[in-house]
């Protein structure tokens, strides 16, 4: 008679590898990155316009970016005249967040053009990080195809404009869409857009408040969406100031994860306060290497590393009293008792009852299967 595994403590299991979605596979690659339910989390880091129309406070904000481990930085694309009206452009616009005495002086003095894009698409390049924008019209989405970045960001705002989306997705660039504001209905017919141009892309949960109250996240909708999309790479855009809630989107399924990003959050611009530091960055991003970690495989097993634990706490059968071969074993004859020692579990206890000993055994003798005749195990 052999010592079965799973009936004795030192017993193994065999671990099976299968698809959490049905056999597809949720993918997406930007630049060499693959992001999947495998990957790591792909962390953006959201300039926008925190760089305050300066060319060398950009380089500033990507060199930060990439030495806190973002994989990327973004900036936004916008065509200022064909963006605006007329008169949101000559709207009087002061403050402290102001750059310009109208808002259409505001915008232009924040907007970078080809050649500052191609000097820090360069940049990037040599530190190693991806480097795109977001497209506000199609002006800005020629913008990006152009000038050969690797992506394509079209922000919660644009998720309804379906010729936006249409003509982002059928230049055969990756896109990533926000979906802060949106109802669901709103998510299905962009999603329905993109795959009727066979575009390749991703879906962000978004909360559009600045900032987000972790009661507005909402963050189980990563897991709505990934069970609506099974094709799709979901990823959350963060407008919080939360530590925390990176890593339970990234737990949820998120493999995308963006946030804002400053050198200072006191610095004049409306998106500064809300905004991570480097040093909050690099704090995420190991806190999101960890959790991947941390999750590890869906499959439950022992693992090698438990063993010296196990072999402290878990108990056997043990023999209570001395007794001859050929006794029946009952079940005051037994005992769940630790020893260290490897034997039956005590969940085995029905199908030892009954079975005949095959040798003479002494008062807590650790019971083994050899030490059985007829066992039912």
């Amino acid at each position: 008679m052999s010592d079965e595994p799973g009936i004795e403590s030192a017993g193994r299991s065999t671990e099976t590898h299968s698809s959490t979605n049905g056999g597809k596979v949720r993918e997406l690659t930007i630049g060499s990155t693959e992001i999947s339910d495998r990957s790591a989390a792909y962390v953006i880091a959201e300039i926008g316009h925190n760089h305050g129309g300066d060319l060398e406070a950009a380089k500033k904000l990507f060199t930060a970016a990439a030495e806190a481990g973002a994989s990327a930085v973004k900036l936004q694309k916008r065509d200022n005249r064909q963006l605006f009206t007329k008169e949101m452009l000559e709207k009087p616009y002061s403050g402290r967040n102001s750059y310009g005495a109208t808002y259409g002086e505001h915008r232009e003095a924040l907007e970078f053009g080809e050649s500052e894009y191609r000097e820090l698409a360069a940049f990037a390049a040599d530190l190693d990080i991806d480097f795109f924008t977001t497209a506000f019209d199609n002006p800005s989405l020629d913008f990006i195809v152009r000038l050969g970045l690797p992506a394509i960001k079209i922000a919660s705002g644009d998720l309804t404009n379906s010729p936006l989306l249409e003509a982002a997705g059928r230049t055969g660039i990756p896109v990533i869409v926000s979906s802060g504001g949106a109802n669901l209905s709103d998510v299905v017919t962009a999603v329905g857009v993109l795959d009727g141009v066979g575009a390749r892309f991703a879906l962000l949960q978004c909360t559009a408040t600045y900032p987000a109250q972790a009661e507005q996240l909402n963050l189980q909708v990563i897991d709505t969406y990934r069970r609506l999309f099974p094709d799709t790479v979901i990823g959350y855009s963060g407008h919080d100031v939360l530590a925390t809630v990176p890593v339970a989107a990234y737990a949820l399924g998120a493999r995308i994860v963006e946030r804002h990003f400053t050198l200072d959050k006191g610095a004049p611009g409306s998106d500064h306060h809300f905004s991570q530091t480097p040093a909050e960055m690099a704090a995420m991003v190991e806190d999101l290497a960890t959790a991947r970690a941390a999750l590890g495989s869906p499959v439950k097993r022992q693992i090698p590393e438990e063993a010296p634990a196990l072999a402290k706490m878990s108990k056997t059968l043990v023999i209570q009293g001395s007794h001859t071969a050929g006794t029946i074993v009952e079940h005051d004859m037994l005992a769940a008792k630790t020893s260290g020692r490897p034997g039956i579990r005590p969940a085995a206890l029905d199908e030892v009852l009954g079975a005949r000993l095959a040798r003479n055994v002494d008062d807590e003798h650790v019971l083994r299967l050899s030490d059985l005749v007829d066992a039912s195990l």
